[in-house]
């Protein structure tokens, strides 16, 4: 036995470097030397909380940094309705985002690397820019591609005279706007397709089969889905596992401190599907705000619904304490609430993003939730309400009947990832 254990107890490299005639004796110690440092040197340690990657789900073994670029604001065409973002401006969002950390050693301090975009966006011009960019930084094989299709891609100043065709969830739909996609991002797989929204219209077995055989033929990655029942997506998992084919294994739909109903059976669905979730909105659309920003010229120019206010109002008072921006909050607390949440930010300004990494940082009590949820009122209605007595119990199963028969001890559901503090 002790010789067994001299034997194994230093080994720490493959055993096909070990037997390598190309390293001396010297470099296969426990100690790491100069010569293994050189063949096989370690990742530095993460300068930022970006940087510090995260499996997208159970169901999706890809690595992605903790927030996801949101790139709606990519784009000229739609400048009345998001407001300026030239490419310029664009490719300065995107580097800061990617090359932000600079340098270490012999690597580059590449960041975030999840970038969610759509085949709509800007007319085009999102996917357009964010392949134009790629290509000249030469970083395609490093960043994750979301886009999606479903919503109508033709539209524009210079559209077809028929775009029946070039909308909903159908094989024509699909195929038209992956293929146009790849295009404009200059690519030729996409790592993450999302079917945009549910159409009522098209059946799972032809959607599931459809986006199956571009996974098959290498065009697609990975599959998600937005802005759809649950019902529908637990029925169409469940045709692609008794089918053999790629299920969906991330989610994305409207998530915030003030809009809570993803909690019904979003997230529980999630949960039993193996899935990621990348919120959209967990910043109320802008409208999570401090009483000075509030009473601001700019402020009093935007309506807030009551909803908001008081939203904000817990925010606030919890980003005081803890000597951060409001909005910081706001993504810490979507992140704090269930595993495998990638926050989509978006922005016209690098200060935009530079703000949202600071939410990386965030440690939230369990008080800090409840003053969070206190302010406003969510009932997550029949029969989570009936089966649970009106909260969120940490192991699902503790249904309150079961009660009645004996004393249970759980296992706890998975907790999210706590956060970071720059490298640590």
């Amino acid at each position: 036995h002790a010789s067994h254990k001299a034997q194994f107890s230093c080994i720490s490299y493959p055993p096909t470097l070990s037997a390598s005639p190309l390293l001396p004796r010297t470099a296969l110690s426990c100690e790491h030397s100069p010569i293994m440092n050189t063949a096989l040197p370690m990742a530095p340690p993460a300068k930022s909380p970006l940087a510090r990657y995260r499996l997208l789900s159970p169901a999706a073994s890809i690595r992605v940094s903790p927030l996801c670029l949101g790139a709606m604001n990519f784009g000229d065409a739609w400048v009345d309705y998001m407001g300026a973002c030239n490419q310029s401006t664009t490719e300065g969002i995107l580097d800061f985002f990617f090359e932000q950390g600079g340098s270490y050693r012999v690597f580059r301090l590449h960041l975030g690397n999840f970038i969610d975009t759509a085949n709509n966006y800007q007319f085009g011009e999102s996917e357009q820019w964010i392949g134009e960019w790629m290509k000249k930084r030469g970083n395609r094989e490093q960043m994750v591609i979301a886009t999606k299709f479903t919503t109508n891609f033709a539209a524009g100043p210079n559209h077809p005279n028929i775009m029946a065709n070039f909308t909903g969830n159908g094989t024509k739909s699909l195929v038209t706007s992956v293929n146009a996609s790849l295009r404009k991002l200059q690519t030729d797989y996409i790592d993450l397709l999302y079917v945009h929204w549910w159409d009522y219209s098209t059946s799972i077995p032809e959607l599931m089969q459809s986006l199956n055989h571009l996974v098959i033929n290498g065009k697609v990655l990975h599959l998600g889905i937005s802005d759809t029942p649950a019902w529908v997506v637990s029925k169409a998992n469940e045709y692609a596992r008794n089918n053999g084919l790629r299920q969906f294994s991330v989610y994305q739909g409207r998530w915030s401190a003030a809009s809570r109903d993803f909690e019904r059976d979003i997230i529980p669905m999630c949960k039993a599907e193996g899935m990621g979730i990348c919120p959209w909105g967990a910043l109320g659309g802008g409208k999570f705000k401090s009483e000075e920003q509030r009473q601001s010229a700019d402020g009093r120019q935007t309506d807030y619904p009551e909803i908001d206010i008081k939203a904000s109002q817990a925010l606030e008072a919890i980003a005081k304490r803890k000597n951060t921006a409001i909005t910081s909050i706001a993504l810490a607390y979507v992140m704090h609430k269930t595993p495998y949440v990638f926050p989509i930010v978006g922005g016209r300004k690098v200060e935009h993003l530079k703000g949202n990494i600071e939410a990386l940082t965030i440690q939230l009590s369990d008080e800090d939730i409840k003053e969070i949820e206190s302010a406003v009122p969510f009932d997550l209605g029949f029969p989570h309400n009936f089966l649970w007595a009106g909260g969120v119990p940490d192991a699902s199963e503790k249904v309150w009947l079961l009660n009645t028969a004996a004393t249970f001890d759980y296992v706890k559901d998975k907790q999210p990832i706590t956060s970071h503090k720059g490298g640590e």
